[in-house]
């Protein structure tokens, strides 16, 4: 059951991502599938939406390490001005 729907333009607001992206994501099943409420018109589950979000959220936080500075084997060059 789909609790509320939600449009293109208000899903942009939501992902910023294009268009296009969204649409390569959700060819490739990486993204919550449209359906269509009529002939023309095209919306999202916006739960799925969230629950999308929350998922590249948490996987970001997963996989984000921060570098251990001091393994490093030379120093960062800085610009000369």
């Amino acid at each position: 059951m789909i609790s509320r729907a939600i449009r293109r333009e208000e899903l942009l607001q939501l992902i910023q991502l294009s268009d296009s992206t969204i649409y390569q994501m959700e060819k490739r099943g990486e993204f919550p599938k449209r359906f269509a409420i009529t002939p023309r018109c095209v919306a999202l589950d916006y739960d799925e939406v969230i629950a999308w979000l929350q998922a590249k959220k948490d996987e970001a936080k997963q996989t984000t390490q921060i570098p251990d500075v001091k393994l490093r084997k030379t120093r960062s060059v800085r610009n000369p001005k």
